[in-house]
């Protein structure tokens, strides 16, 4: 079963127009966020992202946007490390943590 953090939180973005279809994203993601089908990158679960960046870090043409280190993946993780209760400064004004 693949961990999930919070639904449609992530700001993982992805150019398909600009992916070169290398496969450098789904090689490095933790989580298997990515795979590559017909020469072009895919998102198959977004909501198993992290936020952690090294998808966008090893992308050689930039294909990938992700504000690491934001949001309510990161809220949750701080969370688990110190063991206090998430808080991602979005006041559950959409319905995260």
């Amino acid at each position: 079963m693949k961990h999930r953090y919070l639904r449609n939180v992530t700001t993982l973005r992805l150019s398909t127009e600009q992916c070169i279809g290398c496969g450098r994203c789904a090689e490095v993601c933790p989580h298997g966020v990515f795979s590559v089908n017909e020469k072009k990158a895919r998102i198959d679960d977004k909501d198993s992202c992290m936020e952690c960046g090294a998808c966008a870090r090893n992308c050689p043409v930039d294909a990938i946007a992700v504000n690491p280190g934001v949001g309510c993946a990161a809220a949750v993780i701080t969370g688990w490390l110190t063991g206090s209760e998430p808080d991602c400064g979005c006041s559950g004004s959409n319905g995260c943590c």
